[in-house]
């Protein structure tokens, strides 16, 4: 387990040798060969079974050091991704595909995040071809005063009713088939409510959302820049092309605006505080960047089906563990910088590993590892784009 972890920690693309390295470092002496031998399912069990009772354990930070945030008891955003894999696991995750198509066999991994305490709430592995509607963490209970988060894939007027009743909190974009009634006015559709703002800038209110289901919630509306529209409409085309649709010239029309609802009150959550909350969703999107481009999850060098089980797993495991480092480090700054602190673990692992499970030795080796993430893994301050963080900075400093 150890071997697995911190070798491909170190080094996502290591090698069998590499491996055996990493072995000796933990107190195993083998060869790549014998390492080889072990990956088998019953191996992939372990593995997986590992990194789903890792789940149990919380490591949470002192809440972020943003008002704005603290104003909730969590703030839960969840999402997934799609690994794709050799149309021999097919029958272990299927994926979007037939026998006639690409694309038999995929891994969808859906994950929650706390952004208030950088507490890794939950991963769910299934299906690549299932709906995010059918995941777990789509339908986990939340504490009562937080803030959820999400996708238009986990889009579902249903649940929002649900979590409201618990008392929770949900801020999310709004459908572009979505139907509205705003106060002493009929039903109508999302690109009519916005047409009929003429040349406000934004607008805000309580409506009823949805036809058969209907929701009470406040929506609010803010027009986004011409260049943010282009770009938006750009995306709208791309998607279109890749899934082989027209093009939904409602979502054109709509690329516009930026239109969301939520349940928060005004007190709780400003208009402007919702646009800049609302691209804190992106932080998940950076974890997922950040867990294929620097941890290369979806990447081995086999074509070995249960190797590549061990692999993802055992990748997902160090994530796991990277994570935690992190929210042990730095979570309570806004402004760190998740790659940055992911090069300081990597470079940390071989120590990680050569504390073999002795308590001080590894104490030595965190402690380290905190000190060097709360001073280096910052992100840089930006004058033209701000960034999020900066944001959220900005807003409090505002409110203040």
């Amino acid at each position: 387990m150890q071997t697995l972890v911190y070798g491909w920690l170190a080094n996502p693309t290591a090698s069998l040798g590499q491996l055996a390295q990493m072995a000796a470092r933990v107190g195993a002496t083998v060869s790549p060969q014998a390492i080889d031998r072990r990956f088998t399912l019953a191996t992939v069990d372990l593995l997986h079974h590992v990194l789903l009772a890792s789940m149990e354990y919380a490591i949470s930070a002192d809440p972020v050091a943003v008002s704005i945030l603290q104003r909730f008891t969590s703030v839960r955003i969840h999402d997934s991704t799609t690994i794709g894999l050799p149309d021999a696991l097919a029958t272990t995750y299927r994926g979007c595909g037939n026998a006639s198509a690409r694309g038999t066999a995929g891994l969808k991994c859906g994950v929650q995040l706390d952004l208030l305490t950088g507490t890794l709430c939950g991963i769910d592995l299934t299906d690549g071809r299932a709906s995010d509607q059918v995941l777990l963490v789509q339908r986990a209970p939340l504490p009562a005063g937080s803030l959820r988060l999400a996708d238009l894939g986990f889009y579902n007027i249903r649940i929002f009713r649900e979590l409201a009743a618990a008392e929770v909190y949900w801020l999310s974009r709004v459908q572009s088939h979505s139907r509205i009634r705003l106060p002493g006015q009929k039903e109508q559709s999302i690109l009519e409510v916005v047409t009929g703002l003429g040349d406000a800038d934004h607008w805000e209110g309580t409506v009823l959302v949805g036809s058969k289901e209907r929701l009470a919630a406040r929506l609010l509306v803010q027009r986004v820049p011409d260049a943010v529209a282009a770009q938006r409409r750009q995306r709208v085309q791309d998607e279109a092309h890749d899934k082989c649709r027209p093009v939904s010239n409602a979502a054109m029309d709509l690329a516009a605006w930026t239109v969301v609802i939520t349940n928060a009150p005004e007190d709780k959550l400003g208009l402007t505080e919702a646009m800049v909350l609302l691209k804190m969703r992106w932080q998940i999107e950076l974890l997922f960047k950040l867990w294929k481009s620097h941890g290369h999850v979806d990447e081995w060098r086999t074509k070995k089906p249960a190797r590549i089980l061990c692999e993802i797993y055992a990748k997902l495991l160090g994530l796991v563990f990277q994570q935690w480092i992190l929210v042990a480090s730095a979570w309570d700054t806004a402004e760190r910088s998740l790659f940055k602190a992911a090069q300081i673990v990597m470079a940390y692992a071989t120590d990680l590993a050569s504390s073999r499970g002795c308590r001080e030795q590894l104490e030595t080796v965190l402690t380290t590892l905190a000190s060097i993430i709360g001073r280096l893994a910052r992100v840089q301050k930006r004058q033209k784009r701000p960034s999020t963080a900066q944001r959220l900075l900005a807003l409090t400093a505002g409110s203040g």
